[in-house]
């Protein structure tokens, strides 16, 4: 996919990555880029930037994601490119003493932004691009959701089951020429990474919001479901699934080591 002439909408657009992404769509020559996020300010600044428009929008709900998708269509045109991108990055403990934490908050919060704005926007968008013969989604997940995240199972099993729910999205609709990427990075140098503690994402190094943003063109345009921009991470998914017990032993280790470091 070229995003030449497109209408593209990047949800989480007003920091880090989404920021990223819109001012590399606008430079490839999208014909609007909408930003949407809570920090409408923010939203306002990159979209003025990008000569796009902004909507403040909270992903966890379904009726700020059904606005922007109406409110951009009428306004300019069908959204051929959706990047479900915004996400949180809460939860994050390395001295837990329990996985299953003490309270719901986490994961509710967790599950609202990382799968349920996925499965809104599909919602939504689904029947419109197949009335149209096709669309996009990318969808900003991470490499937690291929491997796992040491010190919190609320945004480690959220980005599993938003790997498993855009699979399922790609497999029902590629009769409906409904394409889907899945972008999948370690450590990137964004607000949330600087907001949780330091660990083994940011084993292979951090990188930029602008390298992940020239790694997602490079992935539309050969159109691949799994953008990793940390190529590392294939070949840490194979020795997972080579070897389980062996890979679960090793991430014991790595939590054992935070916790040591972070016990001090």
């Amino acid at each position: 996919m070229q995003v030449t002439g497109k209408v593209v909408v990047v949800t989480g657009g007003a920091n880090g990555i989404g920021k990223a992404l819109c001012e590399a769509f606008h430079k490839a020559g999208a014909a609007k880029v909408v930003v949407a996020d809570m920090d409408a300010a923010n939203a306002r600044a990159v979209a003025a930037m990008v000569d796009g428009a902004a909507f403040k929008c909270d992903v966890a709900q379904e009726k700020d994601i059904a606005h922007v998708i109406e409110e951009s269509e009428r306004q300019f045109g069908p959204i051929e490119l959706f990047c479900s991108n915004a996400g949180i990055g809460g939860g994050f403990d390395p001295m837990s003493v329990n996985a299953g934490g003490a309270s719901d908050e986490p994961w509710q919060r967790s599950w609202a932004i990382h799968v349920m704005a996925h499965v809104y926007a599909a919602r939504h968008l689904i029947p419109r691009m197949k009335a149209r013969g096709g669309g996009y989604f990318l969808n900003t997940i991470s490499a937690a959701g291929l491997l796992s995240q040491v010190g919190s199972p609320a945004y480690s099993t959220t980005k599993h089951a938003a790997v498993g729910f855009a699979e399922n999205l790609a497999i029902s609709h590629k009769a409906h020429n409904i394409k889907v990427s899945i972008l999948c990075p370690q450590g990137v140098d964004t607000n949330m990474l600087r907001s949780i503690p330091k660990g083994p994402q940011s084993g292979d190094g951090d990188l930029t919001p602008e390298q992940v943003a020239k790694d997602v063109l490079a992935g539309l345009e050969q159109e691949t479901f799994l953008i990793l921009p940390h190529p590392q991470v294939l070949g840490y998914m194979r020795k997972k699934t080579e070897n389980y017990d062996r890979w679960i032993g090793g991430m014991a280790k790595i939590q054992a080591k935070m916790r040591e470091e972070f016990g001090k």
